[in-house]
């Protein structure tokens, strides 16, 4: 029942919130977003947790500060997703700025594919949008969501601007595989994996888990992987890209180990560079009375 209430609650946003005057819109949101912070429940408390790990020398006041401009980042991507079905391919162009995009394009034009591994930042979504209008067709892994309607939704989403989002499952690592081999992006948000299966890196200075896919997908393809950071704009959102260096000596457990470890690095430097941008609500570190998942 709870699920079902749930999904009609996104149903209802994506039909609503595209009718209402778009400053409106925003403006309410933020609003809502300052009380939740006021609030102070579960996922507000996990993110100020999250965020004072990155920022080790904030103050107290500073601290506070972010955290409403955190909420608001992540309030923004909502209100982002609900409205983005009506933006125009001129839109969504325009309100996009890049740095080093030459490491995607360059991929594209080669024709071989190409593995973009990013953390929960920004507007993913948007910035698939705006390579999939410059020709480029991307992949990614979608958790399977409860109910399943809501699911299908998520993934109609996704499709109608281009991209295709494949089910998470034991099956997923070849079928990407194939996909890089015929010239696709894979797109894999991975700064959390809290599993058996996770990879242990050292993020902050703390000891956390990060998944080994796009490690194994690098290795196993040869093709280029390239971290995204992605941080809001005024109008939009900016997106940097970044090799991540892939080793060239040791067993293929040693070179995914490193290759991990390379990118929670320069997640470590886009979320430092950005941190109200990491929309991270959940547990990342192991410490501290860590429980795996099953």
């Amino acid at each position: 029942m709870v699920e079902t209430l749930t999904a009609w609650g996104y149903f209802a946003a994506w039909r609503i919130l595209r009718w209402l005057p778009e400053n409106f819109v925003y403006s309410t949101a933020y609003k809502f977003s300052d009380r939740l912070v006021k609030r102070n429940g579960v996922s507000v408390q996990r993110l100020r947790s999250n965020l004072a790990r990155t920022q080790p020398n904030i103050t107290t006041l500073d601290l506070d500060l972010l955290i409403y401009k955190a909420m608001r980042s992540s309030i923004r991507y909502w209100c982002d997703t609900f409205r983005f079905p009506d933006w125009s391919l001129e839109r969504i162009a325009q309100t996009v700025t890049t740095t080093n995009e030459y490491l995607l394009l360059d991929a594209m034009a080669a024709g071989k594919g190409a593995i973009v591994t990013l953390p929960h930042v920004g507007n993913y979504d948007h910035a698939a949008a705006y390579f999939c209008g410059k020709g480029a067709k991307i992949v990614t892994v979608a958790e399977h969501l409860k109910p399943e309607a809501l699911f299908q939704k998520f993934m109609e989403y996704r499709a109608a601007f281009g991209m295709e989002a494949l089910p998470l499952d034991g099956r997923v690592i070849p079928t990407l595989a194939q996909r890089v081999r015929s010239g696709c992006i894979i797109a894999l948000a991975a700064d959390r994996d809290l599993s058996r299966s996770g990879i242990d890196v050292n993020f902050f200075g703390g000891p956390a888990r990060m998944p080994a896919g796009p490690a194994i997908l690098a290795l196993r393809t040869h093709a280029p992987l390239i971290c995204v950071m992605i941080s809001y704009t005024e109008t939009g959102i900016h997106i940097d890209f970044e090799l991540v260096p892939i080793p060239t000596t040791g067993s293929e457990s040693e070179k995914i180990a490193a290759i991990v470890q390379n990118s929670a690095d320069l997640f470590a430097k886009g979320i430092a560079a950005y941190p109200q941008d990491w929309h991270m609500m959940q547990r990342i570190w192991i410490d501290g009375g860590f429980k795996e998942r099953s």
